[in-house]
């Protein structure tokens, strides 16, 4: 792929465009999202236009580079496409068509209002800061204090390979062909590793706009699987899935997903159908957890636990103990698995 992509200037011999392909596409982005700075092929977070009641910006404009386009995803509300459907999806509309016609008059009551305002842009993809090393070290009093708070030992700690972080350095390619190198120190940082040593995640519980970083993609738990008994539990995060371990459920084992909005595919999904009894998901106890479940539910047919104790299961466990917890999951679990009453 070449390193500068350049986009053809629309004003040439007439000043009203015809053809939503003569309509730049991150022109759609920035007009109908009022964004605060022009596209160049950089990734954009802002609050959702679709969710204004949501606390932490969870909207994402970013460059595919597989589509060559400005493409969008609303981690609130579920919704992503490019441009035409984000002004489908903002004004309610019936048809693409429809959206692709407002689009082409908008952008010519704006090239008109500013003639000189679309020029030759220069356009450039922006690499990404990448997790390129790192390095572990010994437990201490305050990972103690922070697991055990979820009941979650060092054994257990160890059986999923989490380990703590001393520091890890994050690399970007510059326009120069140079790296630029940021090491990030902090007190209580976590690796999430595979069995053969690869780091997959970094958890940093108390940094509010980072708390996870993915390194490469794997569903949680995927090692630790024996394939030995009757159910599988998806649950909606690593910490959660070892607080489901603690409840001591002795037929079902767990995964979890990268995120809740991040669907496991199909193909994965029919192979734990051929594995187990029967799977369900017990996701968070929050609109997004709720709607994920419900999405697995609708596309897979997977029923699901919903626990309202606590936002999570993990918090759950903090907030009420190990054998509270369990007495409220007992029925809920043993229900969705077995759609009855039994033990499981």
């Amino acid at each position: 792929m070449p390193s500068f992509l350049l986009i053809k200037p629309m004003l040439r011999t007439k000043s009203i465009v015809s053809s939503i392909a003569d309509v730049p596409r991150e022109w759609v982005f920035e007009f109908y999202l009022t964004l605060p700075e022009q596209l160049h092929g950089q990734d954009l977070k802002i609050s959702s236009p679709f969710n204004p009641a949501e606390k932490n910006p969870s909207f994402f404009v970013y460059y595919s580079r597989t589509a060559f386009k400005y493409k969008f995803k609303d981690f609130s509300t579920d919704r992503q496409g490019d441009g035409t459907s984000l002004v489908k999806e903002m004004f309610s509309l019936t048809s693409r068509g429809e959206a692709a016609h407002k689009i082409i008059e908008d952008y010519n009551k704006f090239i008109i209002d500013n003639p000189e305002s679309h020029i030759l842009r220069e356009f450039k993809i922006q690499q990404k800061y990448k997790v390129t090393s790192f390095t572990t070290r010994g437990w201490n009093k305050l990972d103690e204090k922070f697991w055990m708070g979820y009941r979650i030992s060092s054994k257990l700690l160890k059986h999923y390979n989490v380990q703590a972080l001393k520091d890890y350095t994050l690399t970007k390619e510059l326009d120069n062909g140079k790296n630029n190198k940021l090491q990030m120190n902090g007190a209580q940082m976590y690796g999430y590793f595979r069995k053969d040593g690869t780091l997959y995640k970094v958890y940093q519980p108390f940094v509010r706009d980072s708390k996870f970083i993915k390194v490469v993609d794997y569903i949680q738990g995927t090692d630790q699987l024996t394939l030995t008994v009757p159910y599988l539990v998806i649950c909606s995060s690593l910490k959660d899935l070892m607080a489901f371990s603690k409840l001591g459920f002795k037929n079902a084992e767990g995964v979890a997903p990268d995120s809740e909005n991040t669907l496991i595919p199909e193909r994965i999904v029919n192979k734990y159908k051929e594995s187990y009894k029967n799977v369900c998901t017990l996701f968070d106890n929050d609109p997004a957890g709720i709607k994920s479940m419900n999405k697995y539910q609708e596309r897979y047919e997977l029923p699901f636990v919903h626990l309202d104790l606590e936002k999570d299961l993990a918090d759950a466990v903090k907030e009420h103990g190990i054998n509270n917890t369990r007495i409220h999951v007992y029925p809920l679990l043993t229900k969705a698995l077995t759609g009855t009453l039994k033990q499981i």
